[in-house]
């Protein structure tokens, strides 16, 4: 009776820690949408400020680790984090210091979804026919360009450019060099932005988190999301000419 119930018991297992980040998120996302926000961070700008200058690495290691239970959780409050970085760390190394914590957070999710469905759902789509094992094939064969794309594009969404990834089959090794370079683009906008906050606390104004998208940030970004994806065009062109 044990032999057959193993096998159940396993795949709830492999499924938990996707399961408990689900949770975690669900419940994060009611309770501490009223917390991680901006106005906490202007409420407690100079007890910050005190405990970095008093304790510099301690403050950097708790915001690293609190960045990734933000981004490994899917919490709300990561652009908020962000401009954290920039605020205590200034852009360098508060940039260094973001894009860790969210790479970190990253990995805790891909880890998560390739361990209870990725795996799986990768050997079935190498199996399958048709259109699925096109889209594998064809995310299998661009995958630098891909995972590129994902993390430069900032209409993506954190929580999906981690899990397509894991459900795709994609190496781990590849997968944290493409999130941790991908993310310094963005990460270096919003640090930067973070790194002024002073200024902001004391005109009573609000930051601009919408700045990605002016013409001067976001046609650099487009300019490397099209870098990205040239070696994708270029083998649908010679694809073409060889037919």
């Amino acid at each position: 009776m044990s032999d057959t119930s193993q096998p159940g018991n396993t795949s709830l297992m492999r499924k938990l820690p996707l399961i408990i980040i689900l949770a975690v998120a669900a419940i994060g996302a009611f309770t501490l949408k009223d917390y991680l926000n901006f106005q906490t961070l202007a409420d407690n700008r100079e007890a910050l400020l005190s405990f970095r200058d008093n304790n510099y690495l301690l403050t950097a290691l708790v915001f690293v680790t609190a960045y990734a239970a933000v981004a490994g959780f899917s919490l709300p409050g990561a652009a908020v984090m962000t401009l954290t970085g920039g605020f205590l760390f200034s852009t360098f190394p508060g940039v260094l210091f973001n894009v860790t914590g969210a790479s970190i957070g990253a990995i805790a999710i891909f880890l998560a979804a390739r361990w209870g469905l990725g795996e799986r759902l990768a050997a079935k789509m190498d199996t399958s026919d048709g259109l699925i094992k096109k889209i594998k094939a064809g995310i299998d064969e661009n995958q630098w360009s891909m995972l590129f794309l994902i993390r430069l594009v900032p209409a993506v969404p954190f929580f999906v450019a981690n899990l397509v990834p894991a459900l795709v089959g994609v190496p781990l090794s590849r997968y944290a060099i493409s999130t941790f370079i991908g993310i310094i683009p963005g990460g270096l906008v919003y640090t930067s932005v973070g790194a002024g906050l002073g200024e902001v606390f004391d005109r009573g104004d609000t930051p601009n988190l919408g700045i990605i998208f002016e013409p001067a940030i976001l046609l650099p970004i487009l300019g490397l999301c099209a870098l990205a994806a040239l070696p994708i065009v270029l083998k649908a062109v010679r694809g073409k000419k060889g037919l």
